[in-house]
């Protein structure tokens, strides 16, 4: 029997890149990377095809024959999410596609009534409710947490002026607030939707967290790594002004103080990614002992 394909949007980003990893591993699906440049792919997918979300013509012969579609757009790119989930959401259903899973975040607006405005958390809620109405045979949404990797990205340990090494950030460090995972492990959540369609393809929301960490946990975490870090907790209005971006991340802090990640019912979500993935998630002080 000819497998089924499986394509997936931003196959050379964070989470694209685990998720092709992870359905090739399992190897049930044939799977379709989507680049702009595939002439440049060289990741495991059977096959890279040309597509750019902002064109709706290119998404539509990019799914072609397509069984199922991952989709996660990028705010730090400047994307209009917006508009390019409908742009997925429509190729899909123009191409008759079956199984669509959504990469979305808590909508921050809700959950915290307005009290803090965080746009890449809730522009992506709000391409739920337009999935949701899509009449797709299956529809899953996947919630991707604080990655580790962004340890090693703009998030990680910086030289402070008292002589340390450590973070400065608007957050209590011994609040348990932040939901983290290895990203690749997203894979293995999106493997485990795609192969059980009946459990996890009704509109299911599956939350990847390896565990639920405070900065202080972090910093034992490294410390047990033999890396030893400070951490300076200053308020949101003077983190604020650090960077071009640093409100944003300020109302981000803000909000996982309050209500945490993944959001205050978030149990149930996080312990059905668990049962759905097709493999075991990496625990932060293992990931350290390798990246670090």
């Amino acid at each position: 029997m000819e497998k089924k394909t499986i394509v997936v949007i931003g196959a050379t980003g964070a989470q694209g890149k685990g998720i092709v990893n992870a359905l090739e591993k399992e190897g049930s699906f044939n799977v379709r990377a989507i680049t702009r440049n595939p002439e440049k792919y060289s990741g495991n997918a059977n096959e890279a095809v040309y597509a750019d979300l902002t064109d709706l013509q290119s998404l539509k012969n990019a799914f072609k024959n397509a069984y199922g579609v991952f989709a996660v757009t990028n705010f730090w790119e400047g994307a209009d999410e917006i508009a390019q989930g409908k742009n997925a959401i429509e190729a899909a259903k123009q191409t008759g596609v079956q199984h669509f899973i959504w990469s979305t975040l808590p909508d921050v607006d809700i959950i915290s009534k307005g009290s803090f405005e965080v746009p890449h958390f809730t522009l992506k809620a709000k391409v739920d409710n337009l999935v949701k109405s899509a009449g797709f045979k299956y529809s899953t949404f996947v919630q991707p947490p604080f990655y580790y990797q962004n340890f090693v990205g703009m998030l990680g340990p910086q030289p402070k002026q008292d002589g340390t090494t450590g973070w400065t950030f608007p957050i209590d460090p011994t609040k348990k607030a932040i939901h983290m995972s290895d990203i690749n492990d997203l894979g293995k959540v999106v493997a485990g939707a795609f192969l059980q369609p009946e459990k996890a393809g009704n509109g299911s929301y599956l939350s990847l967290a390896t565990d639920l960490y405070s900065f202080n946990d972090i910093i034992e975490a490294y410390k047990s790594n033999g890396k030893e870090y400070s951490f300076s907790q200053v308020p949101a209005e003077v983190f604020a002004t650090f960077f071009d971006g640093a409100k944003e991340l300020a109302e981000m802090f803000g909000y996982f103080e309050k209500h945490t990640y993944m959001g205050p019912d978030s149990v149930s979500q996080i312990e059905m990614a668990k049962e759905i993935a097709v493999g075991e998630f990496v625990p932060l002080e293992q990931w350290l002992s390798k990246n670090s």
